[in-house]
């Protein structure tokens, strides 16, 4: 059965021109056990937009696709399933025709929520027709239940009867139980962490600014105001998150750091809280670190190509160093755990270290630093060594001790992925040096260095073709055009290369970006490569040498990602900075 629903998968996948007729037919002889092997082998030739996807999941699923984005649902007609069941089962009521509702699911295996649905159904005497919907659809949806404005507005109405009056001075200094445990500022929090998680946000800031308490959400790594509450609650609202995450309310002198673990949607949240002492009043972030169903793939990420051939062959060594190196947020810590979920089998023993840990991966036993009790990466490290393991993740390279025992590890049989702050892949060598390692150790455990930036993905609903301008249009040509051939992971002419830019609908919140992807240059240490880190890593001989391998910078991938419509020029000259 498996075999007759992948061919109408890769049908249309072939008749919508995502796949070649060679990649269909090198899918069609393959044999898949299950969607989910099938799902992988595609994702690693082609990145597809969550709308397209689930558009696929349909076709071999028999399932009618439909989109609810900017879509109006009658408030009759959604709450005939409970916002409980629907956030339960990802399953939304989105309209009725005749006597049948029709029904949007994410999963179209969870039996369980068709037999609920169809329950609920019967006692009103409705039929029901299903439909496949995106997370995205889904969460345009559900929001519909109750607007973030229309929920704060409540319960700003009550906090104003109860604290409003007191003034800006008393509104600060005010911290009792009572006001901090009060309905409308628990309402006003639970209201804001949930729409965060629902928007994708990674970060929350809630800060003082003049009168006005700012809350506003990091989503693709962009900052977006996204509501302004009055200054009279902020100080109860900063009260009420340190209570939740077991921090000093009445210490306002200094900051704090702590964690709140959620139950959203039915997933786990992990978030971390970040207090700042400002001028008369506090300010908060919190890190929204949500733990998904699995961890993604390499071709998830972008990497393609002479890129992702020296990842895969760095990380199937049975032992040595292998790095990932970005500033902070540049998905360091995402690429790591790709990997540890592709080597990830029952035969091995893989080990991490982390701070902290965000994304939980069954069968990696994975241990959370706690520096305060002398439990950091350099102790924890040397436990682990004594734990019998194969593989060892080390979240990041932060002193000499570390920097030290992970090269001790990796020439002792082990292999050792971690990260490291540098601004390029080759920067990554002098600074090992710096952190006191020999040079002929490293060049006898370093297999492969990475070096990445994440990019906003353009959204494929809205976005347009567009022009340059000629003297940018000619930089970026000519820029391609150094670019070995070789390392071309998908087909493009220079002289007939189209540029995108963004505009922004309903299926983007009108920002005209969905999603993220890496820009990436990867450094695979070949023989000639090790010889010039042994002798002291003379940059120019190092440059010869990459030239031979066709090695490609982080910048000439971004526009390469570019040229394929994934990303704009914009993207790539913000993260790069040229």
């Amino acid at each position: 059965m498996i075999k007759k629903e992948s061919e109408k998968l890769l049908a249309w996948l072939l008749s919508n021109k995502f796949i070649s007729e060679t990649q269909r037919n090198e899918l069609s002889n393959k044999q898949f056990a299950s969607f989910t092997d099938l799902e992988g082998a595609i994702k690693q030739l082609v990145i597809l937009s969550e709308e397209d996807w689930t558009q696929a999941k349909g076709i071999y699923y028999g399932l009618e696709y439909r989109t609810l984005m900017g879509t109006v649902i009658e408030s009759e007609i959604l709450n005939i399933l409970p916002q409980d069941l629907a956030d339960n089962y990802h399953m939304v009521v989105f309209g009725r025709e005749g006597e049948s509702l029709l029904a949007g699911l994410v999963d179209p295996t969870d039996l369980k929520a068709v037999e609920a649905l169809n329950f609920l159904a019967r006692k009103k005497q409705y039929g029901v027709k299903y439909f496949i919907i995106s997370q995205d659809s889904y969460r345009s949806a559900i929001k519909q239940y109750e607007t973030l404005g229309q929920e704060v507005g409540e319960a700003l109405g009550t906090a104003e009867e109860i604290f409003g009056s007191m003034g800006n001075e008393m509104a600060v200094q005010t911290d009792s139980s009572d006001v901090v445990k009060s309905a409308p500022v628990s309402k006003i929090v639970s209201v804001v962490l949930r729409h965060a998680i629902e928007g994708r946000a990674s970060d929350i800031h809630i800060e003082p600014v003049g009168k006005q308490s700012k809350v506003r959400y990091r989503i693709d790594g962009i900052l977006h105001t996204t509501i302004v509450l009055p200054i009279y609650v902020h100080a109860a609202l900063i009260s009420r998150i340190k209570v939740m995450a077991n921090l000093k309310i009445d210490e306002t002198r200094i900051p704090q750091d702590g964690r709140i673990r959620l139950n959203v949607h039915n997933k786990e949240i992990d978030i971390r809280v970040s207090t700042l002492p400002l001028m008369g009043q506090e300010k908060v972030v919190m890190r929204l670190l949500e733990t998904p169903d699995k961890a993604p793939t390499f071709a998830d990420l972008g990497f393609f190509g002479l890129q992702s051939k020296i990842v895969f062959e760095a990380i199937n060594q049975p032992h040595g160093l292998f790095l990932v190196t970005g500033p902070t947020g540049s998905g360091k810590s995402t690429t790591l755990y790709a990997g540890l979920s592709f080597l990830n089998k029952d035969e091995i023993n893989i080990a991490t270290l982390e701070d902290p840990v965000e994304y939980y991966i069954p069968g990696v036993n994975q241990a959370q630093i706690k520096p305060e009790v002398n439990f950091t990466f350099a102790t924890g490290l040397r436990s682990l060594l004594r734990q019998d393991p194969d593989i060892i993740m080390v979240g990041e390279i932060r002193d000499n001790e570390t920097a030290e025992l992970a090269i001790h590890a990796s020439l002792t049989g082990h292999s050792v992925l971690t990260t490291l702050h540098t601004n390029d892949a080759m920067g990554a060598i002098p600074r090992l040096f710096d952190m006191k390692v020999e040079p002929f150790l490293l060049a006898n455990t370093l297999n492969a260095v990475v070096a990445q930036r994440l990019v906003r993905k353009l959204c494929n609903s809205c976005k347009v073709e567009t022009d340059l301008p000629a003297e940018l249009k000619a930089q970026v040509t000519e820029e391609l055009s150094k670019i070995p051939k070789e390392a071309y992971y998908s087909d493009f002419h220079l002289d007939n290369i189209k540029f995108y830019k963004s505009v922004g609908c309903v299926n983007c919140s009108q920002t005209g970006y969905k999603g993220r992807l890496s820009i990436v240059e990867a450094i695979e240490i070949k023989r000639e490569l090790q010889e010039v880190v042994a002798k002291g890593f003379d940059r120019h001989q190092a440059e010869a040498e990459l030239a031979k391998q066709h090695f490609i910078s982080m910048q000439q991938d971004g526009l390469i990602k570019v040229a394929l419509g994934w990303t704009t020029i914009e993207e790539v000259m913000r993260v790069s900075k040229s």
